[in-house]
Order: structure tokens, then sequence, then C-alpha cells
């Protein structure tokens, strides 16, 4: 018998009819997405989640890229974007803490921020994505943090995680890095089978604020609360590519409880 914490979903039976038929219909009903992420070397991520987010329905995107990509981009991507903000960038290529001010109008603009990764691995960024992640001044905010994006958080690890309103999207090492970051006390293995990394999210997300998704076992997990729900997947790429990070966010501009809201977005994959 399985425990009374964990909801297994079926591919194509969702357990949650209510947001499933919630969902808008009316684009002008459908909310606002900031996607940001980025840097001098890579853009396909940030340019792949805006159109998954538009294909999933939501009312209006907003994407933010450092400016160092302004002459790396195609035509038909600028063309594409309707809102391309080009934020400052630092001399590798990311992010720059001057990008600040304008992350923080996105996030305040949508309501919903998407940091969907790419965004290089230099340190002004990673203090940039951290300093986001604990400012008060955005604890309305949903953020969903994804890919590389979730490697900048670690050193913020204990603030990111008490925060209620941040969705993290990760593999099995980056959940080990964070519980070693904040000295979680459970071990965290890849040879925990499905039923242990449910036990091991349901502990983990009643003690931290943070909801979590996880692709381990071929199955999906997404865990808030101390609940758990899983559903069987066999295409990994399209977490790591960015697309399930994507449809999480965008559920979330929908329906307020991450844990339905994110199951629920399984139904598009």
């Amino acid at each position: 018998m399985d425990n009374d914490y964990w909801q297994k979903q079926t591919p194509g039976k969702v357990l949650f009819d209510d947001v499933l038929w919630s969902k808008p219909e009316r684009r002008d009903q459908a909310g606002r997405l900031a996607i940001v992420g980025g840097n001098s070397q890579g853009f396909w991520a940030v340019a792949a989640g805006y159109n998954w987010a538009r294909r999933a329905g939501v009312g209006e995107v907003r994407v933010l890229v450092p400016d160092a990509l302004k002459s790396k981009l195609p035509r038909v991507v600028t063309a594409q974007i309707s809102d391309l903000i080009m934020a400052d960038s630092n001399p590798s290529g990311g992010f720059a803490m001057s990008a600040e001010n304008d992350l923080i109008a996105a996030a305040h603009w949508a309501g919903n921020l998407l940091l969907i990764g790419d965004s290089g691995a230099n340190s002004e960024t990673t203090q940039l994505f951290a300093k986001l992640l604990g400012d008060e001044n955005l604890s309305g905010v949903r953020i969903t943090t994804a890919r590389d994006a979730v490697d900048a958080i670690v050193y913020n690890a204990e603030a990111v995680l008490n925060r209620p309103k941040t969705t993290l999207v990760l593999s099995v090492a980056q959940l080990q890095k964070l519980a070693r970051a904040v000295y979680y006390p459970r071990v965290i293995t890849f040879s925990q089978g499905a039923r242990q990394i449910a036990e091991t999210l349901h502990k983990f997300t009643i003690t931290y604020s943070a909801t979590v998704v996880l692709f381990h076992d071929d199955n999906l997990f997404v865990a808030n609360g101390g609940d758990v729900v899983s559903q069987p997947f066999s295409a990994p790429a399209r977490v790591w590519n960015g697309e399930v990070p994507t449809l999480a966010a965008v559920w979330q501009v929908w329906q307020s409880d991450p844990l339905k809201a994110i199951a629920t977005s399984w139904t598009a994959l």
C-alpha cells in the first residue's frame, strides 16, 4: 500500500480535473510570464521556452537576455519574440549585476519569472540570481528555476529553499548539492528507487517551503509541503532542454497550488 502523501498520475489520466478544465480559454485572460536566460554563447533554451510558453497558452511573454547577444541573435528569433529586452551583460557574456533593475521590473510586470538557464558559469550572474531569489520585495513573485540556473543559487540555498513561491526543476545531482549546502541529514543517492525518492521529497519539502520537480527512475516527481505526485516519463531530454520547466512555470500562472499546477502541466507532454 502506497503512503498517503504520494499520488501516482498516469499519462493521459490527470489527477486534478478541476485544474485542467480551469485553464483560461482567452489569451487576454491567460496571464503573463517573464523568461530570463542566455549568455553570449547560447540562447536556444530562451527562444524555445518562449515558443513553448506561447504554445501552452500563456497570455503575454517577456524575454530577457544579456545584451552580449545583441549581434548574435538571428533575425528570425528577434522577429519572432515580440517582447525582447536586452539587459546589461558582464565581460563573460552573462547578466551583469546592473541588469538587476530590468529583471526586477520584468518580475513585477509578470508576477511569474522563469530562470531557464544557459546563463553561463560566472560569479556575477550567480550573485544576481541569488540576490533576486532572496529579495523580499519579490516575495509575491512565483520564480521557477531550471537547468544551470539552479547551480547559480546553491550559495544562497537556505534562503531559496525557504522561499514559498519558488519551484526548482532539478536533477538528483543538483538536489544533492542543495542538500549538502543546507546540511540536510538525509542521504540522497542515484541508486534510490521511486519509492525512496518519493519519501525523500516528502520529508525534504516538509522541511523546506520550495516546490521540487525531479526526474528520476523514469518518473517525473513534484513535491510541495510534504505531498508528492509522480508520473511515468521516458523523455528526460525534455526536462534538460527546458520544456518541462517552462510548462511548470506556465501552469503556475493559472493555478496557485504548485503541486496541482505542475502535475497537470505534464498532460501537455
